[in-house]
C-alpha cells in the first residue's frame, strides 16, 4: 500500500511534451513568428537535440493547441491572435470613429512600450534595434515606400518586443498587422510624401536612441511626439482624400441630372 503521507514521486515530462512546452514558449515571446515556416523535421530536430518520432508528437501538440499549422509546405507558427484581428478589421473598416480611438490607443500603450524597452532591452537586442535603425536610413536613401513601410514596421515591432511584456507585444502585433494590411490607410502613403518622410525618420531615430541610451523618459516623449505627427499627417491625408473625392462626385453628376 502505498504510503498517503509521502507525496507523490516526481515524474520528468515526457521529451514530446517538453519539446512542445519549449516551442510554445518561443511562439509566446516572439522568437517564432505568425506566418514563419519551420525548419524541415530532420533539422528542427538536430536542432532540438530529440528524435524525429518526439519531435513529430510535439508538433501534433501544438497543432492541436491552434498554435501551428501544418500543410505539404511544411509547419508554419499560426495566425493564432487571428480570432481577433478579424473582427477588428471589419470594425476598422466600419467605424467613422475608429480612427480618432486607434490613435488614442496608441498614444495610450507605445510611450510605456518605448520606456520599458529601455530599462528592459538586451545586448542582442541593441545590434537588432541599431541595425533596423540603420536599415531605415538606407530604405530612406533609395526613397523607395514600400521599403521604408516595412523598415517602419519593423522598427515598432523590435521595440516591442524589447519590452518584454508579453500582452504588449501580441496587442501591438495585431495592430501593426492592421496597419500593414491598409486597413486604415495605405502604410505606404505616408512615404510617398516628400514632406513627410524627412520627418518620421528623425522621429523614429529619435525614439531609437532613446532606447538604446536606457533613457525612458525620453524614450516615452519621442513616441508620443511621433503618434502626434502621424495623427496629425493621418488626419491630413483623410481630409485630403475626402475632398478629392467631393469634387470627383461633382465632376460625375453629369448624366444624374436632366439637362435643360
Amino acid at each position: 500500500m502505498p504510503d498517503p503521507t509521502r507525496p507523490p514521486p516526481i515524474r520528468p515530462q515526457p521529451l514530446a511534451g517538453a519539446v512542445a512546452s519549449h516551442l510554445e514558449t518561443l511562439i509566446l515571446e516572439g522568437v517564432l513568428r505568425p506566418g514563419e515556416r519551420l525548419a524541415p523535421e530532420r533539422e528542427l530536430a538536430e536542432a532540438l537535440g530529440v528524435s524525429r518520432p518526439s519531435l513529430r508528437e510535439a508538433l501534433a501538440q501544438l497543432e492541436n493547441r491552434g498554435l501551428l499549422t501544418g500543410s505539404r509546405a511544411g509547419t508554419q507558427v499560426a495566425d493564432f491572435l487571428a480570432p481577433l484581428s478579424g473582427p477588428l478589421a471589419t470594425l476598422f473598416g466600419q467605424s467613422p470613429r475608429i480612427a480618432r480611438d486607434y490613435f488614442e490607443y496608441r498614444r495610450l500603450m507605445e510611450p510605456e512600450a518605448a520606456a520599458l524597452a529601455a530599462r528592459r532591452i538586451t545586448d542582442p537586442e541593441r545590434v537588432a534595434l541599431r541595425e533596423a535603425l540603420a536599415a531605415m536610413e538606407a530604405a530612406h536613401r533609395r526613397a523607395v515606400p514600400a521599403e521604408e513601410a516595412e523598415a517602419d514596421l519593423r522598427l515598432h515591432r523590435l521595440l516591442h518586443e524589447a519590452s518584454h511584456n508579453l500582452v504588449l507585444l501580441h496587442v501591438l502585433r495585431v495592430l501593426a498587422d492592421l496597419l500593414r494590411r491598409g486597413i486604415l490607410v495605405s502604410h505606404e502613403q505616408y512615404w510617398r510624401r516628400d514632406d513627410l518622410r524627412g520627418a518620421i525618420l528623425a522621429q523614429h531615430l529619435g525614439i531609437g536612441e532613446a532606447v538604446l541610451a536606457g533613457d525612458a523618459a525620453a524614450a516615452a516623449e519621442a513616441m508620443r511626439g511621433h503618434i502626434d505627427f502621424t495623427e496629425s499627417a493621418f488626419q491630413a491625408f483623410r481630409a485630403g482624400e475626402e475632398r478629392l473625392a467631393e469634387s470627383l462626385r461633382m465632376r460625375d453628376r453629369r448624366g444624374l441630372v436632366a439637362e435643360d
